[in-house]
C-alpha cells in the first residue's frame, strides 16, 4: 500500500528488534568509556553555523553536506554534521579549559549530513564519540585509540585492526604539503575533477582520492617530512600501543576528511571489510578549539564511530532481553489482572496485560 506521508530520503524509523540493539551499543558505549575515565556531554543538535564553517571551510561536509537554515531570527544555523566541533565548541564556551586536565569527554547522539544516501550512508546518522582535551603527549593518542578498540570489541566485535599516520604539524607540513603540490601538478591533466579542485583547497585529502589510485603510488611519503618532534610522537605512541597488544599498521596514505587534524589520524577497522574499508576513524587536533576562540594552546585527540555501519559489523541482534511476563484473565478478573501486573514491574518485571476485552 502506497502511503502520502513517508520518511525522508536517507533516514531510518529504528524498530525492534533493531532499536533495542542501538540502545544496548548505546549502553555498551557510555560505560566501556566511563571506565576509562570520560565524561558524558550533550550539546544542541544544531549550531550556529560558524562553529562548522570556521574549522573545515575545504571539506565536503561544509561545501556539500550541511543541512543549514537561517531561523526567524537572522541567525544562520547548521544541524550538527559530525560531533568533535560541537564538543570544542562546548569546551570552549564553559570555560573547560580552566579545569584540571586533561579533559575527558563522550557523547553520543544524531549527526546530519546531506549526502548520497547509500549502503550505511544515511543523512541521519547516530555517533558516538569521545575526546581528549589538555595533552600533547603521545600517550593521549594511544589512549583514545585502545578506547575506540574497546568500544567496538565490548559491542561484539573481534580483533579491530588499526590503520594510523601522521600529518605533521605546522613545522613540517608545509615542506610536505609543497611537494605534494608539485608531484600532482605533474599529474593535473589526468586526475579526476574532484582531485583537480582538491589540488588547489585541499592537497592532502588527493591521498584519500579512490579514483586516482595508481597516481598516488609514487607520491611523496610524509614521514620523509616529519620533524624530529612528530616522528618521536608517532614512534613513541606505535611503541605504547604495541606494548598493550595493539599493533599498528601504518598507512602513509591515511589521511582524514576534515581540515583540523595535526599528526596522529587513525582508522579502525575489521579483516572481513578489506584493507582498506574503514569502520571509523579519528585523530589529534590541536588547534580546534583555538580557531574556535580557545586559548592559543588547547590540544585534543578523538574519534567518531557511527553506530549503523558498526552495528553492520557486528550485528542487528541484541543480547537475549529479559523475560516478559504476559497475564492473562477470565471475564470479571480484569481489576485483579491489572492490579497483579502493576506489582510485578514494581518488583522488576517486564508485563503485559490483555487490553483487547
Amino acid at each position: 500500500m502506497q502511503h502520502e506521508f513517508r520518511r525522508p530520503r536517507g533516514t531510518q524509523d529504528q524498530l525492534p528488534p533493531q532499536s533495542l540493539r542501538m540502545e544496548q551499543l548505546r549502553r555498551t558505549a557510555i560505560d566501556m568509556a566511563t571506565q576509562y575515565g570520560y565524561d558524558l556531554i550533550e550539546t544542541p543538535i544544531f549550531e550556529q553555523s560558524p562553529v562548522f564553517l570556521r574549522v573545515g571551510e575545504s571539506t565536503d561536509i561544509v561545501q556539500h553536506e550541511r543541512y543549514a537554515f537561517t531561523d526567524v531570527g537572522g541567525i544562520d544555523l547548521t544541524l550538527r554534521p559530525e560531533g568533535t566541533a560541537a564538543i570544542a565548541r562546548a569546551y570552549v564556551e564553559n570555560g573547560l579549559y580552566n579545569a584540571p586536565q586533561p579533559v575527558r569527554l563522550c557523547y553520543y547522539g544524531p549527526m546530519f549530513r546531506r549526502e548520497r544516501p547509500e549502503a550505511l550512508r544515511y543523512r541521519q546518522h547516530t555517533q558516538f564519540g569521545a575526546e581528549l582535551y589538555g595533552s600533547v603527549q603521545p600517550e593521549a593518542d594511544a589512549e583514545i585509540i585502545v578506547l575506540a578498540c574497546a568500544v567496538v570489541e565490548a559491542m561484539g566485535l573481534v580483533q579491530p585492526t588499526v590503520r594510523a599516520n601522521s600529518i605533521g604539524c605546522q613545522v613540517c607540513r608545509p615542506r610536505y604539503r609543497e611537494a605534494l603540490i608539485a608531484y600532482y601538478q605533474a599529474h593535473r591533466n589526468t586526475l579526476c575533477s574532484d582531485c583537480q579542485a582538491r589540488l588547489e583547497t585541499n592537497p592532502l585529502r588527493l591521498l584519500d582520492c579512490k579514483v586516482d589510485v595508481s597516481i598516488r603510488t609514487m607520491a611523496p611519503d610524509i614521514q620523509n617530512y616529519w620533524c624530529d618532534d612528530c616522528r618521536t610522537h608517532y614512534q613513541t605512541m606505535v611503541t605504547l600501543l604495541k606494548e598493550v597488544g595493539r599493533p599498528v599498521q601504518r598507512d602513509p596514505f591515511l589521511v582524514r576528511g576534515l581540515d583540523y587534524y595535526t599528526r596522529t589520524v587513525f582508522e579502525i577497522g575489521h579483516p572481513s571489510l578489506g584493507d582498506q574499508t574503514a569502520l571509523f576513524g579519528g585523530g589529534r587536533y590541536d588547534g580546534l578549539a583555538t580557531a574556535l576562540d580557545g586559548p592559543e594552546s588547547s590540544p585534543a585527540v578523538g574519534f567518531g564511530m557511527g553506530i549503523e555501519r558498526v552495528m553492520s559489523v557486528v550485528g542487528p541482534q541484541p543480547q537475549t532481553p529479559g523475560r516478559r511476563i504476559y497475564v492473562a484473565h477470565l471475564a470479571g478478573f480484569t481489576q485483579t489482572a491489572f492490579a497483579l501486573a502493576e506489582q510485578l514491574r514494581h518488583q522488576g518485571f517486564s508485563v503485559e496485560t490483555d487490553l483487547l476485552g
